[in-house]
């Protein structure tokens, strides 16, 4: 088998002794170095080759954001932001994801067991060593973000969305495209608790449409999407002509809470034909199923491509149980939504 070599950098002796410990106990992965600063973690990123790096954002003598800025257009791999559950700490893990980081894990804390730390950042750096990582400078063409034209009328459709690994660059290229009168949208984005609001706004800054983090009992309507908070599942209810959403805590789906399958497979229940299903990048079979079951009630469904996926992982589950009706890249996949409604 061969090990995934991993570099942990943060300032934190005591997150750098974690990880390491916690890391070493699976047979799939190896922690070939540490690094308390980006300047030591550059020499022993060209010594070592690592597969993934960790990365804090806080850093002495250089942040964690400007190092990575430098580390994609000179020496682009998979990078995973360890981040803390605070406002700021959410704010400055968006930049970094749109610099090119792939995934984002909690700081270990009181309200954050090293136990669940430990499963989750292994599935994180497992995924992220199968990411597509593009050079930030390179000649590839951006997604084009120009905006949809409004709709002429309104429609009482309903968009489900779920997205997870790469997915936070993936949402925005879909939603900056929709119109201010969309459907209304709800999202399961796979985040930490705490990050899901900081996206929320920022993708409200850019849409045409309203954005905002899910409370529970709002309703789904047009020119509004909705993001599970992270740590908290949203399901899709109705009740006669309103549709509304359901947040709750329960058990993790494919250790994920919010997990797409809850909300696909109860927009499929509610909704049905009046659905339309989206997966979009991300590790993992979580909301295959559940688009299975919006497909067999009579909803569109698509799925992402491989190629314009950062993880191919979610929607090549979808593909194989014949869950999608279009399997398309990311650039076609807003104006395909607006032709199905």
């Amino acid at each position: 088998m061969k090990k995934i070599r991993v570099l942990i950098v943060d300032d934190s002796a005591v997150v750098r002794k974690i990880f390491s410990e916690e890391l070493s106990k699976y047979p799939d992965i190896e922690i070939v170095g540490t690094a308390p600063d980006p300047f030591v973690a550059r020499d022993k990123i060209v010594a070592l080759n690592p597969d993934v790096i960790t990365l804090d954002i806080e850093m002495p003598r250089m942040d964690g954001l400007t190092f990575l800025r430098k580390l994609m257009k000179y020496y682009p791999l998979p990078a995973i932001i360890v981040s803390s559950l605070t406002p700021r700490g959410g704010k400055l893990t968006l930049e970094a994801m749109e610099i090119g980081a792939v995934d984002v894990i909690a700081k270990p804390g009181a309200s954050y067991t090293v136990g669940n730390m430990s499963s989750q950042l292994a599935d994180k750096i497992r995924a992220a060593s199968r990411a597509q990582i593009i050079r930030k400078d390179s000649d590839t063409a951006a997604v084009e973000t120009t905006p949809l034209k409004a709709l002429a009328q309104t429609s009482h459709k309903v968009i489900a969305i779920g997205a997870s690994t790469g997915g936070t660059e993936a949402l925005k290229q879909v939603l900056t495209r929709l119109p201010a009168n969309s459907p209304g949208i709800t999202v399961v984005q796979h985040m930490p608790a705490n990050f899901t609001a900081a996206f929320a706004d920022r993708l409200n800054s850019l849409c045409q449409m309203t954005v905002r983090e899910a409370r529970d009992n709002d309703s789904v309507v047009p020119g509004l999407a909705l993001i599970a908070p992270g740590n908290f599942h949203m399901i899709l209810r109705r009740s006669g002509a309103r549709y509304y959403v359901e947040v709750k805590t329960g058990p993790m789906v494919h250790h994920q809470r919010p997990a797409v399958d809850i909300l696909f497979k109860s927009t499929a229940k509610y909704a049905g034909a009046n659905a339309i299903g989206v997966i979009l990048t991300g590790m993992g079979a979580d909301g295959a199923e559940g688009l299975l079951e919006m497909k067999t009630a009579g909803a569109g469904t698509i799925a992402q491509d491989e190629q314009s996926c950062v993880v191919f992982g979610m929607p090549k589950e979808a593909i194989k149980m014949g869950a999608a009706d279009k399997v398309l890249p990311l650039d076609r996949i807003a104006p395909e939504m607006m032709r199905m409604v």
